[in-house]
């Protein structure tokens, strides 16, 4: 599946445009990493056409997005009082042609369970919702980014222009007839199966329009689920997890909306595309439940110490986003103690393994051996 701007290279090419230029201040945005995106929606949007200049260009980009030097053509906004000087070869109604021909997904924030949360929990959305129409104009554009059980409530304190997404005031399952779509996904954390590249033919997929998941929100995911089968929609329910466990994906709207573009039409792996955007905060949420299986029980002249290799911070940082002061962090959090593998291999040389009170300790009578025990 195409993001938009590699449709709109294909119409450049077509128009031998292997390069272009921007005669507007806005677009695309001086320090933007996508630049030929952010120009193809302003196109799209009608804002303005690309046209055939006099002289090359000062900043120009070649088709791969990488700066170069002068074209001779270039994006111009319509209001632009040296638009008539040039011989216009892109407009939007070219870019919409060619949408035509190709078949996206539908985006969908299922709003619901909007009145569980409380009001604080509601701007959360509201942002949430924001961030998540900034991320589809990264890939895609606005419109394939749909709310649903949009009211006035969210309409208030929605801080992102709502005439440029697709706002629904009724349910999904409505909008999902109307459109025509029988079978969608559902990102649902309890689900039993991962999202895989099978289930990318989907006409829709569904994220949650909640946040903090406690108290009556709890499993309110698979609910909506429910309710479209209900409907006679058919509805896959997949999960996004990371090395089987859904602890350490990011749990909000715009960041699995970003897991989901990153699959979908960057053809990342599940893993890569998590790692991607896990912030370090995520990262340890799985630190702290991974680190506990690696513990080795000490007890060293009476005193209980539980002990982790200080080596699992390499092993876990090749797929946590995690930095040395989180690993830190994390172990002193656990009460734990980190020690080189060689040490741990040296205490295990002079100790005795007894069990205590059902759980496997390993003995040392020694005090000098407390002196190999320190928090890193």
């Amino acid at each position: 599946m195409k993001k938009l701007s590699d449709v709109f290279k294909e119409l450049l090419k077509e128009r031998e445009i292997d390069k272009l230029g921007s005669l507007s201040r806005r677009v695309p945005n001086r320090d933007s990493s996508r630049p030929l995106q952010e120009i193809a929606i302003a196109v799209l949007e009608g804002k303005g056409v690309i046209v055939k200049v006099n002289e090359p260009t000062t900043i120009a980009w070649d088709l791969s997005g990488r700066v170069t030097k002068g074209a001779l053509f270039a994006y111009v906004p319509l209001n632009s009082s040296h638009l008539k000087k040039f011989e216009i070869v892109v407009e939007g109604k070219d870019l919409r042609e060619r949408l035509y021909q190709h078949r996206w997904p539908y985006f969908i924030i299922d709003l619901m369970h909007w009145e569980k949360h409380t009001e604080k929990e509601k701007k959360k959305v509201a942002l949430q919702a924001s961030q998540s129409y900034g991320i589809m104009r990264d890939y895609l554009w606005g419109d394939r980014l749909a709310l649903t059980w949009v009211n006035e409530e969210f309409k208030e304190i929605a801080n992102f222009p709502l005439e440029k997404v697709t706002a629904y005031e009724g349910p999904t399952w409505d909008f999902l007839k109307k459109e025509g779509i029988e079978r969608v996904v559902l990102l649902d954390p309890w689900a039993d199966k991962d999202l895989s590249e099978d289930d990318f033919s989907a006409g829709a997929f569904i994220i949650g329009g909640i946040v903090d998941t406690g108290g009556t929100k709890k499993k309110t995911t698979p609910r909506i689920g429910e309710e479209l089968e209900k409907r006679r929609i058919k509805v896959l329910r997949r999960k996004i997890s990371l090395r089987g466990d859904i602890i350490g994906v990011p749990d909000r709207i715009n960041l699995i909306l970003e897991i989901l573009l990153k699959m979908i039409l960057e053809n990342k792996p599940m893993e890569d595309a998590v790692l991607e955007v896990q912030s370090p905060l995520h990262a340890k949420w799985r630190l702290r439940k991974e680190l506990p299986k690696h513990k080795k029980r000490f007890l060293i002249d009476g005193k209980k110490f539980l002990i982790v290799e200080k080596e699992l911070f390499c092993e876990y940082s090749k797929w946590l986003n995690i930095r040395w002061e989180d690993f830190v962090q994390v172990v002193r959090e656990l009460n734990f103690v980190a020690l080189e593998r060689k040490r741990i291999q040296h205490l295990n040389k002079i100790s005795t393994p007894r069990i205590i009170n059902g759980k496997l300790y390993r003995v040392i009578l020694l005090k000098r051996a407390m002196m190999l025990c320190y928090n890193c």
